[in-house]
């Protein structure tokens, strides 16, 4: 049970998410249907907060003097990101979630669809699919190539 509890853990974190939590499950000999599904759960927790909650939370922390010029650099890189991605708007922010790539993935694909001013229901959507693409990515590297590296080389 822990293990599965610090898999959710991980995917929840930001940047982390499921590119930590897949591998980190891959080691700790989890099988992948269950590791796949509870990182899965844990990278999409945080998303409708995020969609929901933004806006807000952002004009109450950006009158913190540590903290809201953070919060105004991070909505500048993912108004920058919103950019490329508008014309797309669902199928760009799907995209930008399924590749598994640092700056990616369900936290920034939520900042950017609510930059975008998308219905929730829809970002939903298309962050959970894009969260179970780059959910799959990551699954065949940390448990498929491990395992053909060995049958070719040893």
């Amino acid at each position: 049970m822990a293990k599965y509890l610090m898999i959710f853990f991980i995917a929840m974190l930001p940047i982390v998410e499921l590119r930590g939590a897949i591998p980190y499950a891959s080691i700790m000999d989890v099988e992948f249907l269950p590791a796949l599904a509870v990182a899965v759960l844990g990278n999409m927790f945080p998303v409708p907060f995020i969609l929901l909650l933004f806006k807000y939370m952002l004009k109450w922390f950006s009158n913190f003097p540590v903290i809201g010029p953070i919060l105004t650099k991070v909505l500048a890189r993912a108004e920058k990101k919103a950019e490329s991605i508008g014309k797309y708007e669902l199928l760009g922010v799907y995209i930008f979630v399924a590749i598994p790539l640092p700056g990616t993935g369900a936290w920034t694909g939520s900042l950017v669809a609510n930059v975008l001013k998308l219905p929730v229901r829809k970002a939903m959507i298309a962050i959970l699919l894009g969260v179970l693409t780059s959910g799959l990515i990551m699954s065949v590297l940390s448990y498929l190539l491990p395992d053909l590296f060995v049958a070719l080389f040893m």
